[in-house]
């Protein structure tokens, strides 16, 4: 295992001892590749070779993606998996070990879609590489992931890109990483029905260690920022609370973000999409908005700019500057865009309440649950976490899990058992 934990026990204000754990995730996980490697073997009695895609946690831009705007995330040092080997014929046999649970189809007779199983999200990525000239034959797939699950930070797209990846590897195609993350992307339209943007599957196939990438979602740019974290730490607190990014909720953000864009035509003639607007000329023609669509849309405009700003003070090492910009995009995120939750707003509070402690907090990801980012100064790192925890324990009667991530690298075959 390549994790280390470290653990403080503090009194909660119920009353109760409360043992608060940081884990502090190792450059490749917690998966162990060699006993998958036996593990395939030992079930379809043939070697395999194992592909690999991380998830990701957005530092900032969130709801961006999908209006052609920008995103800083990085990708994580948690990953998804899959063992794979060539099979003779057209079938795909897939086996989960973390749900224990075996799925199967054909390459030629495509499965209904939008069944809300997991195995949307790996035949919807070998349909999509299919459409896209993508040459697959069959395959057995075993697949390990220690991404949580429903927490944010984008284990659907690790499943995608690890599976599409595998897919290819085994069939003998060649596919570029962003050819794969827009077939991750199509999945999730097509297969899965939530209508997201680029953002999770790009940064999953490109991610960069010791890095953030500055993603142009227009023009799929994706421009590496060095993240410097020797005094400051990016913690990821996962409310253990699920959101569902195919809910109704998610694609209705969308659709209120389309609607502004129409409406702003009027004015603005030329704009496409919201990225297209300049703070200048929303502040001039919001008031031609009706809500909750303006709020929407000022969302939206205001975050393309803290994600520009945020990437040139990671730049200069200004990570106050930083911190500064993610307290905003949380306000923003919960008051204009609404996708927050009473467990999120607790915690990026309990990090304001800790001054210096945090430089900034925000949610992060799809919203409605799952995970805030916080960066915290590593000297005050058991104080911050004791502190949230305490906190949250006494407002919602449940502890959250709190990791401290590195940037990793993105998808790749993994050639060794390391």
């Amino acid at each position: 295992m390549r994790l280390s934990a470290s653990a403080s026990i503090t009194r909660s204000a119920t009353g109760y001892w409360l043992l608060t754990t940081v884990y502090f995730w190792g450059a490749s996980g917690l998966i162990d590749r060699a006993a998958l490697g036996r593990e395939f073997r030992d079930r379809y009695g043939r070697a395999a070779r194992l592909f690999r895609a991380p998830g990701r946690v957005n530092l900032i831009g969130e709801h961006t993606d999908y209006n052609g705007g920008f995103v800083l995330p990085m990708a994580l040092d948690r990953e998804t998996v899959v063992a794979a080997a060539s099979r003779p014929d057209r079938r795909v046999r897939v086996h989960s070990l973390d749900l224990g649970e075996t799925a199967e189809f054909d390459l030629d007779r495509p499965g209904e879609r939008r069944r809300g199983l997991w195995l949307d999200y790996v035949e919807g990525v070998a349909r999509a590489l299919i459409s896209r000239g993508v040459g697959l034959g069959g395959a057995d797939l075993l697949i390990r992931s220690d991404v949580p699950a429903g927490a944010g930070l984008s284990s659907s797209a690790a499943l995608e890109i690890s599976a599409g990846l595998a897919l290819a590897g085994v069939s003998g195609a060649r596919v570029g990483a962003v050819e794969l993350a827009l077939a991750g992307q199509q999945a999730e339209h097509e297969y899965v029905g939530a209508m997201v943007g680029i953002m999770d599957q790009l940064v999953s196939a490109l991610g960069r260690a010791g890095h953030a990438l500055l993603i142009d979602c227009r023009t799929l740019e994706a421009t590496p920022v060095p993240l410097d974290t020797r005094e400051v730490a990016v913690v990821v607190c996962d409310t253990r609370v699920k959101h569902q990014l195919s809910s109704s909720e998610y694609n209705t953000r969308r659709e209120e973000c389309a609607r502004g864009v129409g409406l702003l035509r009027e004015f603005l003639p030329g704009i496409e999409q919201l990225r297209d607007v300049s703070a200048g000329e929303f502040a001039r023609h919001e008031s031609s908005l009706p809500e909750p669509v303006r709020r929407r849309c000022r969302h939206v405009v205001t975050e393309n700019g803290r994600t520009l700003r945020a990437a040139e003070a990671l730049r200069a090492g200004d990570l106050e500057e930083m911190g500064r910009l993610m307290y905003a995009s949380h306000d923003s995120l919960r008051r204009d865009y609404e996708v927050s939750s009473a467990e999120l707003d607790r915690l990026v509070e309990s990090a304001r309440a800790l001054g210096g402690a945090a430089l900034g907090s925000r949610m992060t990801g799809g919203g409605f649950g799952g995970s805030t980012v916080s960066l915290v100064r590593r000297d005050r790192l058991e104080e911050f976490t004791s502190h949230s925890a305490r906190d949250f324990v006494s407002a919602f009667g449940h502890e959250p899990a709190v990791y401290v991530a590195e940037a990793g690298d993105g998808a790749k075959e993994v050639r060794d058992a390391a």
